[in-house]
């Protein structure tokens, strides 16, 4: 059976993060979490499946960014039994999580409690750091939008995809590159999405938001506009002309993508890229 997101109503929006169910040889898993400020509506959707949190063996985080792993520790707290996957090199954030707070209070400032809630550390016994293969399925490392990100797959070929494909708000047809600061790396993506052309995904499972039938055409949208932002502000696009371009191309579209990647964040990350490249021999 095809899976299904499980809608996390962000703020009360339908179809900005979501986190999916699996289920493999050792019990019901989720992919990603949200943050802790969705922890009730995520209990919600387990229990419309007839499960409670403590049914859930294992979580599998694709990265350790908040809209997406940021309710890792609440959750353990409620349920000590669970294991949390996560790749080595997100491994020592989850479990000693200021510095990643402190960084994230800067840059969302006020709103950071309203968005995020609490950021629990997970002790380090419940932390197991991702191979090859995770509870059945294949898992990779997949960098560009972050160091520490890792896809899954799973044996009818869906491709977890975090945020290494992109955003696309279904039923829109747009596909965003989620570029933040501080490690976007355009040529890591680059080879990224090689990677996740040569898996052969049937389908692939977004978190923002929902499932993409088309794997091929997806990617080659999201490798197109990839370079295209890039390019922009590397040809000195200020932030204010960026969001204007962005804006326009997402057109009526462009509220929900805003709340899941917004465009300021966007650019932050481009003009970070290009700022480090030009340092660089």
């Amino acid at each position: 059976m095809q899976p299904q997101p499980l809608d996390l109503l962000h703020l009360g929006r339908e179809r900005v993060i979501g986190s999916y169910l699996l289920e493999t040889p050792e019990g019901p898993a989720l992919f990603d979490c949200g943050p802790a400020t969705c922890v009730p509506v995520l209990k919600g959707r387990l229990r419309e499946r007839g499960l409670e949190l403590h049914d859930v063996r294992h979580l599998l985080l694709s990265h350790i960014h908040l809209d997406h792993a940021g309710a890792a520790g609440v959750l353990v707290r409620d349920h000590p039994e669970l294991q949390v996957h996560v790749s080595p090199v997100g491994a020592p954030h989850l479990i000693d999580p200021g510095r990643l707070e402190q960084s994230a209070r800067r840059l969302y400032g006020d709103e950071f409690d309203t968005l995020w809630g609490e950021l629990a550390p997970v002790p380090q016994e419940n932390v197991r750091e991702t191979g090859d293969r995770v509870l059945g399925l294949e898992c990779f490392p997949s960098p560009g939008h972050a160091s520490h990100h890792v896809c899954y797959v799973d044996g009818d070929r869906t491709l977890y995809a975090g945020d290494a494909a992109g955003v696309r708000i279904q039923p829109s047809r747009f596909v965003l590159p989620p570029t933040p600061p501080p490690e976007f790396d355009l040529e890591a993506w680059e080879s990224t999405l090689d990677e996740l052309e040569r898996r052969g995904a049937a389908r692939l499972a977004l978190i923002h938001f929902g499932i993409a039938d088309e794997p091929r055409e997806h990617l080659a949208e999201l490798r197109r506009r990839l370079r295209a932002w890039t390019a922009l502000v590397g040809d000195g696009a200020s932030k204010e002309e960026f969001e204007a371009s962005a804006t326009k191309e997402l057109g009526e579209d462009a509220p929900p993508y805003e709340q899941a990647m917004p465009l300021w964040q966007s650019y932050a990350g481009l003009a970070r890229y290009w700022e480090k490249g030009r340092t660089r021999p």
